[in-house]
């Protein structure tokens, strides 16, 4: 998987919850898109580059700087550029702590790494729009996957995406929207993708043979809640040669039985 967490971070629109419809707030979604495009900078940046960058006018991007230092979210150095600050730790601590998914989830997740030798994460799913990982053991093998806790990625992509699509109430235009607007290695054609989805709601796992990153397959189940909404998926992934035939359903199985057991752990 390859973070999109910039995707559309300086849109002066609010993102709207799942189903629900939200008034913007120009200066939260602007603080917001700083936020997000400083943590996702190595080099700290000017009040000029984050103007330029998140398409702001200049003035309006400094006071929100300011406001943000104030509140020690970010802080800024003698040559007046601008970084995550210590705050910003505190606020992501506080949610991982409070976050009962990733408790339960993490055990099952480090458990399939070591068994399967393949990457697991744990995401939570709130919309169409965006999927979040919220806990994440790594492959001991060495291969590159660009994920890490809090990554964000376009809801309906890969084998998650497939998920997302099948349990959805979603109007098929609303799905079919965001979909054409994914950015596959190797794109699938929404035909296809559509008849895909029945079988991944009657078979209650998806594969992505490839297809979002070459030479990886990335497995998902679902965790449903008890209204019968899909809330969170366990993931697995790892390079494709070893991830096929009588090992591929070995490991489904196992992450379908890790699933159910997150999902009753979360009802209690």
């Amino acid at each position: 998987m390859t973070d999109s967490s910039s995707t559309d971070s300086g849109s002066p629109s609010a993102r709207a919850a799942y189903g629900t419809r939200v008034r913007p707030v120009p200066a939260v979604t602007r603080a917001i898109a700083i936020l997000r495009l400083l943590t996702q900078t190595r080099e700290p940046l000017s009040a000029k580059q984050v103007a330029q960058a998140l398409h702001i006018v200049p003035s309006t991007a400094l006071h929100i700087l300011r406001a943000l230092v104030a509140e020690d979210v970010i802080t800024v150095d003698a040559a007046k550029r601008y970084r995550p600050g210590a705050g910003m730790l505190a606020l992501a601590r506080g949610m991982l702590e409070h976050n009962s998914f990733r408790t339960v989830v993490q055990p099952a997740l480090d458990q399939l790494s070591r068994t399967w030798q393949v990457t697991a994460i744990g995401v939570e799913t709130p919309s169409l729009d965006q999927m979040v990982v919220l806990a994440l053991a790594r492959s001991p093998l060495p291969f590159s996957l660009h994920v890490d806790v809090g990554s964000r990625f376009p809801g309906l992509i890969s084998a998650t995406g497939r998920l997302v699509a099948a349990y959805s109430n979603e109007p098929w235009d609303a799905i079919a929207q965001r979909f054409r607007q994914l950015r596959w290695q190797h794109p699938i054609d929404i035909d296809t993708w559509r008849k895909e989805l029945e079988t991944v709601r009657a078979q209650g796992y998806s594969v992505d043979r490839g297809g979002y990153i070459g030479g990886i397959t990335i497995v998902a189940v679902p965790i449903i809640d008890s209204t019968g909404r899909l809330t969170h998926t366990i993931v697995c992934a790892g390079v494709s040669n070893t991830m096929d035939g009588a090992q591929a359903d070995a490991l489904i199985a196992d992450m379908q039985a890790r699933a159910a057991e997150v999902a009753s752990l979360l009802t209690h």
